[in-house]
């Protein structure tokens, strides 16, 4: 027996797959033991190493930092999803003077490492006498990095739409530009949005990389915590606090993707749509995905200037 996607396993396959899982997650939980055994043993969980943890104003400087971490976040992946369309739209230009430029941009964009990028926005363009803060060093290299990859995201996520989609679309009257926004752009949107969304998880967490040039972010006051000797130099526990905050706030980021994805498919718009075809002029109602589309729009046989 078989689905879409893979071959439905037998009782033998089912019962193999059990046995792997609890092997899998014996084997983390073994590590993960390890690991807290060793804190232990070091004195990690004394309360000296936690009393750092008794100051309100450490906990502020936390909620600080986590605020500079999520400024730089949002800015930057907002930037990163319109460059990442602007991009994925030039690539898949028909003109080549469009094409291709825009083509060997993104690569090069794909290609440097983030790090590097924050390096020269921020030690390297004061050599030619232009200064940048430390945050907009940062948010200017996680839009230029995330905004490339994405690019091919939304690109691949077109292509892999079947022809016919293209074609039906030309077909009700549209043009290219209708078909690419009414058509395959919300349709590719909704196939990689789970990819969409592990690229903004990536491009929250490389906001960390910030501290390598002083922006005050999250982990950047965990290690000037870790680092004070007069509270007993506490590195392992504010790296403990910091990454239990990366982790909430990461979570959090999947549930307002997946929150928005579920309102996306049930869009009042389209489920108004496709119930308006049990009525008298069920003859003339859309009966595929591009037909309720241009029904959407009022254009193409469903335009109402056209049929009156």
């Amino acid at each position: 027996m078989s689905s879409v996607l893979y071959d439905v396993p037998g009782p033998r396959a089912v019962v193999r797959n059990r046995i792997l899982g609890v092997i899998t997650i014996l084997v983390v939980l073994g590590v993960l033991g390890w690991v807290l055994w060793r804190f232990w043993v070091t004195g990690q969980f004394t309360p000296e190493k936690w009393y750092a943890f008794t100051f309100t104003r450490v906990w502020e400087q936390f909620g600080l930092a986590t605020l500079r971490t999520l400024a730089a976040f949002a800015v930057a992946s907002v930037g990163a999803l319109i460059l990442g369309f602007v991009l994925a739209i030039g690539r898949l230009s028909d003109h080549a003077w469009v094409r291709m430029p825009i083509a060997g941009i993104t690569e090069v964009f794909r290609a440097i490492p983030v790090l590097i990028f924050m390096i020269l926005l921020y030690y390297g363009l004061p050599v030619i006498g232009i200064k940048m803060s430390s945050y907009w060093a940062v948010v200017i290299a996680l839009i230029v990095y995330n905004g490339s990859v994405l690019a091919e995201v939304v690109r691949a996520g077109v292509e892999s739409l079947p022809r016919g989609q293209r074609e039906a679309g030309y077909a009700i009257g549209l043009r290219k530009a209708g078909v690419m926004r009414l058509v395959l752009l919300p349709q590719a949107i909704r196939a990689m949005m789970p990819v969409i969304i592990a690229q903004l998880v990536v491009t929250l967490k490389d906001t960390a990389l910030g501290f390598i040039i002083t922006y005050p972010e999250l982990l950047y006051f965990a290690r000037l915590l870790g680092s004070n000797a007069v509270l007993g130099s506490p590195l392992i526990p504010a790296a403990l606090v910091a990454g239990a905050i990366y982790v909430i706030l990461c979570l959090a980021l999947s549930y307002l993707a997946y929150t928005a994805e579920k309102r996306l498919r049930r869009s009042p718009k389209t489920s108004g749509v496709a119930g308006a075809g049990g009525g008298p002029g069920a003859g003339n109602a859309p009966t595929t995905d591009t037909e309720l589309i241009a029904a959407q729009k009022g254009i193409g046989k469903f335009d109402a200037g056209s049929t009156a």
